[in-house]
């Protein structure tokens, strides 16, 4: 529900309103534009007569959020999310690539990627510590000493370190050490781990599902959210079709739906969308044009050898080529890349 106060409404008059909605048990979090003060109330406000609220002194309008998702709609707040990661801004008019290999795998790969992204004009690395594999058989990933390899890189070449969480158990740890938590496909809707992300102070990149809807997508936001963390950072990564010959469907609509639908910056992943590495420029061009706020690529300086996913992988010089090229279409678009 939101709830608008006129131009004219004293201070008084707007903390009576904001004091009544607090003793209801609703979330009130103030809005409030430059003319007048606006009250954005989250929680189950179906019993509650807007008629009551309109008998408020001071009170100019009141419209209820019909979608499921409150604090991440557009309705809630109009103005675009932004969030801060060391010298990036995403969702500030700018294109952010975070870029890296799919898993760590030794201190001389991590560290050597990392300063290789960093000179092309990636502002954050990405690097997987812990790997959730389809196979138990398959490589797990360093784990803690992966992770300590990527503090390492982060040392090396002061890039924020952008690396998947798998368990609540894992949350203290990596709220130290971590600059964005991300939050794979396969546990977007994994509950409890949302809630408990939902109470830490960091940003928190939301990978769509396997076959996750939209709605489903943005209320797992939701539930971050709701838990007073509204730094999120949304994943496009591509969903699972009847298509064998990619290794998932990308969906550029979404990049376009979630814009109108929220006020959250949204990121495109064209290494996991395609599973090829001869798609993965072409395909983060495609998200620079559509206006996604970045993309999450995977690179690898062998990938003929990588531990994990190395035919999505895309080598250093070809990374360089492509940035230059999404610079160009940046430039025409207004945005800031470097």
């Amino acid at each position: 529900m939101i709830i608008k106060m006129l131009e004219k409404a004293t201070s008084e008059e707007c903390q009576k309103v904001k004091e009544l909605l607090i003793k209801k048990n609703f979330q009130v979090k103030d809005i409030s534009g430059d003319t007048c003060c606006v009250f954005g109330v989250v929680g189950d406000t179906s019993s509650v007569d807007t008629n009551d609220i309109y008998a408020l002194s001071g009170v100019s309008n009141v419209t209820r959020i019909q979608v499921p998702f409150k604090k991440a709609s557009r309705t809630f707040k109009h103005e675009d999310t932004i969030v801060n990661v060391g010298d990036a801004k995403i969702g500030e008019g700018t294109f952010t690539v975070i870029a890296g290999p799919c898993s760590v795998e030794s201190k001389e790969q991590i560290v050597g990627i990392a300063k290789d992204v960093k000179a092309s004009g990636a502002l954050l690395l990405r690097g997987g510590a812990f790997k959730p594999r389809t196979s138990p058989y398959s490589f797990q990933g360093l784990e803690l000493e992966g992770l300590e390899l990527l503090k390492e890189a982060r040392k090396e070449t002061g890039l924020p370190i952008v690396t998947e969480i798998m368990s609540v158990d894992l949350i203290d740890t990596f709220v130290k050490d971590v600059d964005v938590i991300q939050v794979g496909a396969r546990n977007m809707q994994n509950f409890a781990l949302l809630k408990a992300l939902g109470k830490v102070n960091k940003p928190i990149l939301l990978k769509r599902g396997l076959s996750a809807t939209i709605e489903e997508w943005l209320m797992s936001a939701e539930y971050i959210m709701a838990g007073g963390n509204e730094n999120v950072i949304l994943c496009e990564r591509g969903i699972r079709t009847f298509e064998k010959y990619t290794r998932n469907t990308l969906d550029l609509s979404a990049v376009l739906a979630v814009k109108e639908l929220s006020h959250l910056p949204v990121i495109v992943d064209p290494s996991h969308s395609a599973g090829k590495w001869q798609m993965v420029e072409k395909l983060s061009l495609a998200a620079a044009a559509v206006g996604a706020d970045g993309i999450i690529v995977e690179v690898h300086n062998d990938p003929e050898h990588a531990l994990c996913d190395g035919n999505q992988s895309i080598k250093p010089k070809k990374f360089a080529e492509m940035m230059a090229k999404i610079e160009a279409i940046t430039d025409v678009l207004g945005k800031k890349l470097r």
